[in-house]
C-alpha cells in the first residue's frame, strides 16, 4: 500500500482570465475547481495509474468537508483528521498569467491533532511506501517530517518526500527513499544558480552522499537529472508537448516515479514514468490518465 501525508490541503480555484487588469473586475472564461496539496495529487495521479492507496490528511471547516467528499469521489481511500478550529484553505490559480497563483494559510495544527496523525502512521507496514509531500502550517516544526522518519526508522518503510529547505534537509540523515527538489529549489540549498542538466549533477549527487537513496531534479521544460542509488546518473530532456497546466505536475512526476517502481523494481522504469507522468499531466487540463501517462512514455529515450 502507498499512503501519502498532507498537512495542509486545499480546494484550487483554478480560472483563466482573458486579458487580465489590474485594479478592475475581471470575469473568467473557464473554471475548475479541484481538491489540491502534494500529497492528495500524489494520490490522485497514482489511482490513475491503477495504484491502490490512502490520503492521509487534515482538514476544518466546510472547505475540508467538501475536500473529503472530493477525494472519496477520485476513489482515493480518505484518512482524514479533523481539525476543530479553523477551516481548510482554497487556492487561486490564474492559469492564463503564467502560473500565477495565490495560496491560503491553512488552520494550525495542534499537539493532539499530530498525536492522531502518528496513530494512523503507527498502521503502516513493512514494504509500504509513504509520501510526506509539500508545506506545512507555519505554527509547526521544520522538524515534523523528520520527526516523522524518526519513529518509523528500521520498519521497513519506503519513504518518499518532497518538500523544500529544511523540512528536506532535516530528513537526509534517515535515508529517504526518493526526494525530489527541482532545480530552484537545489540552487537555493547549495547557494547556486542551476539551469542546466549537466549543472544540476554534482549537486544532486551531494544530497545522495548527505543520505538520500534517490534523487530526482525536476527542471520544467529542461527535462530532469536521476541520481540512483546504484550510482548510475540519467539527465533527460523533456518530452515533446504543449503546455497545458503545469499544476500538479511535480506532483505526478513522484506518483509515476512510485508507480514504476512498484511496477517493475527497476529504477531507470520507474524514472522514465516519473517524467513521463509529470510531463503528461503538464500537457493536460487536469493531472494525468493511464493512457496519457503511457502515449508520453513512448517517446522517452
Amino acid at each position: 500500500m502507498v499512503y501519502t501525508v498532507t498537512f495542509n490541503p486545499s480546494l484550487d480555484y483554478i480560472v483563466t482570465v482573458d486579458d487580465f487588469k489590474l485594479g478592475m473586475t475581471n470575469r473568467t472564461t473557464s473554471e475548475l475547481m479541484l481538491p489540491g496539496g502534494k500529497g492528495i495529487n500524489v494520490s490522485i495521479v497514482l489511482s490513475n495509474l491503477g495504484i491502490d492507496n490512502t490520503a492521509i490528511y487534515y482538514s476544518a471547516g466546510f472547505i475540508g468537508d467538501d475536500i473529503t467528499r472530493r477525494i472519496r469521489e477520485s476513489g482515493i481511500n480518505a484518512e482524514e483528521i479533523r481539525i476543530n478550529e479553523g477551516c481548510s484553505r482554497i487556492n487561486l490559480k490564474l492559469k492564463s498569467i503564467d502560473g500565477t497563483e495565490i495560496n491560503g494559510m491553512g488552520p494550525d495544527i495542534s499537539e493532539a491533532e499530530i498525536d492522531e496523525l502518528y496513530k494512523k502512521l503507527d498502521m503502516i507496514k513493512a514494504g509500504d511506501t509513504l509520501v510526506l509531500a509539500g508545506s506545512i502550517p507555519s505554527t509547526m516544526p521544520d522538524s515534523i517530517y523528520s520527526d516523522i522518519m524518526e519513529r518509523l526508522e528500521g520498519r521497513g518503510i519506503r519513504i518518499v518526500v518532497d518538500a523544500t529547505k529544511d523540512l528536506l534537509m532535516n530528513v537526509l540523515k534517515y535515508k529517504p527513499f526518493l526526494i525530489k527538489p527541482n532545480n530552484h529549489e537545489l540552487g537555493e540549498i547549495f547557494g547556486v544558480t542551476l539551469e542546466t542538466r549537466e549543472s544540476v549533477v554534482p549537486y544532486a549527487k551531494k544530497l545522495l552522499e548527505m543520505g538520500a537513496e534517490n534523487v530526482i531534479i525536476s527542471m520544467a521544460g529542461e527535462g530532469a537529472v536521476f541520481a540512483a542509488s546504484d550510482g548510475q546518473v540519467y539527465l533527460r530532456e523533456a518530452p515533446k508537448g504543449k503546455l497545458v497546466n503545469g499544476v500538479g505536475a511535480g506532483d505526478s512526476m513522484v506518483a509515476g516515479f512510485i508507480a514504476g517502481y512498484i511496477e517493475s523494481g527497476e529504477l531507470l522504469h520507474a524514472f522514465k514514468m516519473g517524467l513521463s507522468t509529470g510531463s503528461a499531466s503538464a500537457f493536460s487540463e487536469y493531472l494525468a490518465t493511464r493512457e496519457e501517462v503511457e502515449a508520453v512514455y513512448r517517446t522517452v529515450e
